[in-house]
């Protein structure tokens, strides 16, 4: 990585910057995913029920995951395809991992596993924790939401 002053670095704009680093992390944590026929919709539904199994149904699990999209994404077509792989159950509507699903999901987080080391290769958690920290204050700044999801 090429060094640059103080002054320079500090001259550039934050909105490009964290939109590249957005692109870049998030497009690599989505061509992982691919690996498995998977969207990030696709993982996040997975990890939102395995996390609490039987306490989704699609609406609520709906409603709590439309925030973090910027795909327009249909969620019934997302449960419904991790339904028809076998890999989410519902039974009067609420939504669980079946062991297909579980084994699914532990390939993807392997996968995404890999991603993340490799995002933080020469970066201390001290300076991640700052960088994180920089964001959501601007984001407050800006009348956003901070709070961790």
């Amino acid at each position: 990585m090429k060094n640059y002053t103080r002054e320079q670095l500090a001259a550039q704009p934050i909105g490009y910057w964290s939109g590249a680093a957005c692109r870049a992390v998030v497009g690599r944590i989505r061509a992982e995913l691919a690996t498995e026929n998977l969207t990030q919709p696709h993982w996040w539904t997975l990890n939102h029920v395995a996390g609490n199994p039987g306490g989704w149904n699609r609406e609520r699990l709906t409603a709590r995951l439309s925030p973090f999209d910027d795909q327009d994404t249909d969620f019934a077509a997302v449960f419904d395809d991790l339904a028809g792989r076998g890999w989410l159950a519902e039974e009067g509507g609420a939504l669980t991992l079946t062991e297909a699903g579980r084994a699914g999901l532990a390939r993807a987080r392997e996968r995404t596993g890999k991603a993340h080391v490799q995002t933080h290769l020469g970066i201390t958690t001290d300076e991640y924790v700052a960088a994180l920290n920089v964001l959501r204050r601007m984001i407050e700044n800006l009348g956003g939401d901070s709070d961790l999801p």
